[in-house]
C-alpha cells in the first residue's frame, strides 16, 4: 500500500520544492580542524546504527493505543463531545493523535535531512561539512524509523502542519549559511527533542519508547553541533545581523508555540476549526506541553550569543524565560544514558533468554 493511501488528508501535491539559494562552498583546506567539532565527527561516525536491527520491530503495538496516551491528555477529554464518544471512538481518536504527532516527527525529519545536506554544501569550514555528513545520514535513518512506525504498526498517516511547512521552507530558502542550523538545529529539533523527550518519559509501551530513546541518542549530537558551530560564528556578527536573526528565532517560537496543536485531528471528529481552537487552548495538557517545548530550546539560543532584550522579553511573554538558565548538557547526557540503558536491558533479557534455552535443551537431553 502507498503512503498516499494512508493519508488522512491527501497533500495537495505529493512533491515540495523549495527553490534554492545560496553558493556551494569548498574548502581546500584538509589538515586543520576545530579539534571539539573533529571529536563530534568522530563520535558521529562512531554511533552509527542500523534501525532495522537496534529497533525490535517484532513487539506488537495496538494501533489504537500506540503510546498508552491517557484520557486527560486528549484535547476532547471533558468536553460535551466526549461524553457521546463509544470506547472505539476514543481508540480512533488515539489512533489519529499518535498519527498525527509521529507524521509531524516524520516530516520533520525529512527536512533536517535536507538541510544537513544543505549545510555540507554551504558551510566553509571542512570540519563542519564532515559532521553534517554523518547527520544527513542520522536523519535518513530517523525518516525511516517513524516512517516504518507510521506504516506498519499505526496505519495511518497525517499531512505536513502547514506551520512546521512554512517553518521548513523559511529555513531552506535563506541564502545565509547558518540559517539551516539556526532554523533546523535550534528551532525545529530542539522543539522535537522535547516533544519526542515527553513522550519517551511518560509512554508505557516499549517500542515507541525505544525509537525515541535512540533518536534523542543521535539528536544530542546534532544539538551540540550546532550550538559549536553557531557560537563561534555570532561572535563575528555585528548588532544588526544578530537582531535579523533574533528576530527569525521570535517568529519561529511564536509559530511553533500557537500553530503546532494538532487541531485539524479534531476537524476529522466533526468538530469546527474553531471549536477545536477553543479546546486546545483550554487543555492544561498542552499549557504543560508548551512550556516543556521550550526547554531545549531557549538554553540553546542563549547559549549561542542570541540573547538581545526583544528576545528576552518574547521569552518573557512565553513564560519560558527563566529555561535560559537550564542545563542543556546535562539533559544531553541524560539522553544517551537513557538509550544506552534500554540497550543494557534488552540485551541483558536476550542473554538470559538464550542461556534459559540452552539449559532446557540440555535438560531435555539428560531426560
Amino acid at each position: 500500500m502507498s503512503t498516499h493511501e494512508l493519508y488522512i488528508n491527501a497533500p495537495s501535491d505529493p512533491l515540495w520544492q523549495v527553490p534554492a539559494s545560496g553558493a556551494a562552498r569548498f574548502s581546500w583546506e584538509y589538515d586543520e580542524g576545530r579539534a571539539r567539532l573533529l571529536a563530534l565527527y568522530q563520535k558521529g561516525k562512531d554511533k552509527q546504527w542500523d534501525g532495522a536491527t537496534r529497533i525490535d520491530w517484532d513487539i506488537e503495538v495496538d494501533p489504537y493505543d500506540p503510546l498508552g496516551t491517557p484520557d486527560e491528555a486528549l484535547n476532547l477529554y471533558g468536553t460535551r463531545h466526549w461524553a457521546k464518544m463509544t470506547e472505539k471512538d476514543k481508540g480512533d481518536l488515539r489512533r489519529h493523535y499518535s498519527s498525527w504527532q509521529f507524521s509531524q516527527f516524520l516530516h520533520g525529519e525529512q527536512g533536517a535531512m535536507v538541510c544537513a545536506a544543505r549545510i555540507v554544501e554551504s558551510v566553509p569550514d571542512l570540519d563542519a561539512k564532515l559532521y553534517s555528513a554523518t547527520q544527513t545520514m542520522d536523519e535518513a535513518r530517523h525518516a525511516e524509523i517513524y516512517s516504518r512506525f507510521l506504516h506498519e504498526k499505526v496505519g495511518m498517516l497525517y499531512p505536513v502542519n502547514d506551520s512546521l511547512q512554512g517553518l521548513l521552507g523559511d529555513t531552506l530558502r535563506d541564502s545565509r549559511w547558518d540559517m539551516p542550523y539556526l532554523g533546523m538545529q535550534v528551532l525545529i529539533e530542539g522543539l522535537a527533542l522535547a516533544a519526542f523527550g515527553m513522550i519517551r518519559d511518560t509512554t508505557d509501551k516499549p517500542l515507541p519508547k525505544q525509537i525515541l530513546a535512540y533518536v534523542m541518542q543521535d539528536e544530542a549530537r546534532h544539538v551540540a553541533f550546532g550550538r559549536m558551530a553557531l557560537r563561534d560564528y555570532y561572535k563575528q556578527l555585528s548588532d544588526a545581523e544578530l537582531r535579523e536573526r533574533e528576530e527569525f528565532v521570535i517568529e519561529g517560537c511564536y509559530l511553533m508555540r500557537d500553530r503546532l496543536r494538532g487541531v485539524e485531528v479534531l476537524e476529522n471528529f466533526g468538530v469546527s476549526k474553531k471549536e477545536a481552537e477553543e479546546y486546545t487552548e483550554q487543555s492544561e495538557f498542552l499549557h504543560l506541553f508548551r512550556k516543556l517545548l521550550f526547554s531545549r530550546i531557549v538554553p540553546c539560543v542563549k547559549d549561542i550569543g542570541l540573547w538581545g532584550p526583544r528576545l528576552q522579553k518574547a521569552y518573557l511573554d512565553m513564560g519560558v524565560f527563566e529555561m535560559g538558565d537550564s542545563n542543556l548538557d546535562l539533559l544531553m547526557t541524560q539522553d544517551e544514558e537513557i538509550a544506552e540503558e534500554l540497550d543494557r536491558q534488552r540485551f541483558e533479557a536476550e542473554d538470559a533468554a538464550r542461556v534459559a534455552e540452552i539449559r532446557n535443551a540440555i535438560a531435555e537431553g539428560a531426560a
